[in-house]
């Protein structure tokens, strides 16, 4: 017998329900927020703009050091404010700390400055990192159309992708005729993001959590009894949650190598990569722009990969695309190089989707889903530091290549590591523990 995760039959996964109008109204405002939330018109030129305004090396670096801890600090309490305060009102709170997080550089373009800017956006960031996934997540189960998570959230992460594209651009010309302008550009995205929110059904409530509130009740009796708890009780049920839910740590451990591999590889090693391999910076632009295209396909349409792999075993080989990409960047010329780094970005793309909705469907019935969403959130973040300290330190030493060979082995070792385990727990578990992992997996089966 194959010691694999049971997989419900196909004749067993039910049809795909119609989008109630609430349904399509939350997920085309949540396109909306995550389009101009995350439409950061300066981050081609930041390094410049600081530059420009009079900041050293050093300082630019430290100042991104410092936003890498502090948004790793941030999401430790953020995920308890949005389920202490809902989910909707985080979001709004975000949006305003974005807003004016962008303006910060625009009155004052110095080191404090630029400080003062990172730490906002780290908050700001982590106010939605967890909130955007859950409301929309919820607010989906609320009206019975959870199945349409996947591309739902794979949708807005294209459109976010494809804004950038399509903006970024621009944002040379624009500074010739307002040097500011690229900050002042984000702010009103940001702003646009704070009139969505604004927009958004004020309850998303779970399904679940609506059936067993007493008679008579609205159905927010469960959420706002929750909302009414410390911040520490949050923080406990979410322990208790990963300590009672293996396979919900299991899950969140799976997705640390797409999030560190691609987090490294794209913002860390884009420009050594290309320079190693004689791309002048010329070009950086086109071959950013064509990695972003890539991407936002794989994350518009998952869907692609077809059922003959579960979601869980999906992710796991999407992750082995992305060090094997990695690996082979040494071993290739130039155009070998801009190709691998495409289909590097179209896995990233495929697989993120996939691992939230795995994710949030791993997450308990009434649990606290922001916090533990913020979990993984600083799980992945605390890794990709370690791993930044790591990447310094090979850069340094003029290592480039055996950083990516040693990227590649670990994310292998990683990932076996994690096959056994799950095939282990699927040996040893019942058709009644079992249970909770098998309607996860079909629900994402059904989608993907």
């Amino acid at each position: 017998m194959s010691p694999r995760l049971p997989r419900l039959a196909a004749a067993s996964r039910p049809a795909t329900t119609s989008l109630t109008g609430t349904a399509r109204r939350i997920i085309r405002l949540n396109y909306g927020f995550q389009l101009l939330f995350n439409l950061l018109w300066w981050m081609p030129v930041f390094y410049a703009y600081q530059k420009d305004a009079g900041l050293s090396d050093g300082q630019i670096f430290g100042i991104q050091s410092i936003y890498y801890v502090a948004f790793c600090l941030f999401e430790i309490p953020t995920g308890l404010i949005a389920d202490r305060i809902g989910t909707r009102n985080c979001l709004w709170a975000g949006a305003v700390v974005m807003t004016a997080a962008n303006l910060a550089p625009v009155f004052s373009a110095s080191y404090t400055g630029f400080l003062v800017h990172f730490l906002a956006i780290a908050a700001g960031r982590s106010l939605t990192s967890g909130a955007a996934s859950a409301y929309l997540y919820d607010g989906l189960r609320a009206e019975g159309c959870e199945e349409h998570y996947l591309k739902a959230e794979g949708t807005a992460r294209a459109l976010g992708l494809a804004a950038k594209v399509v903006c970024w651009p621009l944002v040379g010309p624009l500074m010739a005729l307002a040097h500011p302008a690229p900050y002042i550009l984000s702010a009103v995205s940001a702003a646009g993001s704070l009139a969505c929110v604004v927009a958004l059904p004020r309850a998303a409530v779970p399904a679940g959590a609506r059936h067993t509130d007493a008679p008579g009740h609205t159905g927010t009796g469960r959420a706002t009894k929750r909302g009414r708890g410390s911040s520490l009780g949050e923080a406990k049920a979410a322990l208790r949650c990963l300590v009672s839910s293996p396979w919900l740590a299991l899950v969140m451990v799976q997705g640390v190598a797409v999030f560190t591999l691609s987090r490294i590889c794209q913002v860390n090693l884009f420009q050594p990569i290309l320079l190693d391999h004689g791309i002048g910076e010329a070009s950086h632009g086109g071959v950013l722009a064509a990695m972003t295209v890539a991407e936002a396909v794989g994350s518009a349409r998952p869907q692609w990969l077809g059922r003959r792999l579960s979601p869980v075993a999906w992710v796991s080989v999407l992750s082995l695309v992305l060090a094997g990409t990695l690996a082979g960047i040494t071993l290739g010329g130039p155009w070998t190089v801009v190709a691998l780094l495409c289909l590097f970005a179209a896995a990233a793309g495929f697989a993120y989707p996939i691992q939230r909705k795995l994710v949030n469907d791993a997450v308990p019935a009434h649990a606290p889903r922001a916090t533990l969403l913020s979990v993984e959130s600083i799980v992945d973040r605390a890794v990709c530091a370690l791993a930044a300290v790591a990447v310094g330190a090979y850069l340094s030493a003029g290592h480039l290549d055996a950083l990516l060979w040693h990227s590649a082995l670990a994310t292998a070792v990683l990932l076996g590591a994690f096959q056994l385990v799950v095939r282990a727990g699927a040996m040893r578990r019942g058709p009644r523990e079992a249970a909770e992992p098998q309607t996860s997996q079909a629900h994402s089966e059904a989608v993907v």
